[in-house]
């Protein structure tokens, strides 16, 4: 019976160990509330309002410039690109580098359009009549990126800047010979807003 007995107490014992592990349970506290908001009685004195931001300041008045008669102010776009300030930037055969003399010409645009800091311009890339259109289509569009990118590395705004290719369908000189092919084979500017 001792026997029994001892088997019994250590089942009891066993029995209550495994209901005791069972109940245990991992709790996380819960977070206290913050504190209420006292009214001023309770700490004697009320926070005071945050500060005001300063006022901002009143831009300053620019009186616009009068522009005289006749000045490239007062002219419209039709006009300024007859009387063009820009020159043409021109090419060798088949290449779209920008010669020294090119980089001249592209200084005197740059100066212009410093003078000039609402025009924009668009730089239409030109062919002469030999090769394909597709070729020269897309021998047109680096000629006129390479204009854009010496402007910009001038201090001139890309956002002022747009550029097009014509290949080879708007020659300046109609004619057959090198001497034509020599003034087709350009970056041309055209002032598109002022």
């Amino acid at each position: 019976m001792t026997r029994m007995r001892t088997m019994g107490l250590i089942l009891g014992v066993a029995s209550l160990a495994v209901v005791s592990c069972a109940k245990k349970t991992n709790t996380v506290p819960r977070p206290m509330p913050p504190p209420a908001a006292s009214s001023g009685a309770d700490m004697g004195t009320t926070p005071a309002p945050p500060a005001p931001d300063p006022p901002l300041a009143e831009p300053p008045i620019v009186t616009p410039t009068v522009v005289p008669e006749g000045a490239i102010g007062s002219k419209n776009l039709d006009e300024l690109n007859r009387e063009s300030p820009f020159s043409p930037v021109y090419f060798a055969l088949d290449s779209f580098e920008v010669s020294p003399e090119g980089r001249a010409i592209l200084q005197a645009s740059a100066q212009v359009l410093q003078r000039q800091p609402t025009w924009q311009i668009t730089i239409e890339g030109h062919c002469d009549e030999r090769g394909t259109a597709e070729y020269n289509l897309s021998l047109g569009e680096r000629r006129a990126v390479a204009a854009k990118t010496y402007l910009v590395s001038l201090g001139i705004a890309a956002e002022r800047l747009r550029t097009v290719s014509y290949g080879k369908e708007f020659p300046f000189d109609p004619g057959h010979d090198e001497s034509a092919w020599g003034k087709n084979r350009r970056a041309h500017f055209v002032i598109t807003a002022k």
